[in-house]
């Protein structure tokens, strides 16, 4: 896993990348975001789908909601950014439109993006 810290619009922001999942339970993801918050104060995350497992987007199993409930608790806004494309999913489609509508939780196509969503969010 590699951690790279930037600022954007005088926002603090980490890009996680990694080539195996990173988040792969809420701990794991709370563990990612407080670790990412003590070592340099950010509290927005940009993270690669690679580096998320797969069950978090199949709703069903509840890890997204129970993160984004963690990380609106501790005041952490994340984007992650990749191809949805193949995800057929009405459930996991509406979930990432109404995401996108929010000011926490984002889903774009490319880091860019996710870093734009985020300097921009209140």
């Amino acid at each position: 896993m590699k951690i790279e810290y930037i600022e954007e619009n005088g926002i603090g922001i980490a890009l996680v990348s990694s080539d195996t999942p990173v988040i792969t339970d809420t701990q794991s993801a709370l563990d990612l975001a407080m670790t990412i918050k003590y070592e340099n104060g950010a509290e927005r995350i940009v993270i690669d789908k690679n580096a998320v497992c797969d069950d978090f987007f199949i709703l069903s199993r509840g890890i997204a909601g129970e993160i984004l409930q963690k990380f609106i608790n501790y005041q952490i806004k994340l984007a992650i950014y990749g191809d949805y494309s193949h995800y057929t999913s009405k459930p996991l489609k509406d979930f990432i439109f109404e995401s996108n509508r929010g000011k926490d939780f984002f889903f774009t196509a490319t880091k860019e993006e996710a870093i734009q969503k985020l300097a921009d969010a209140q």
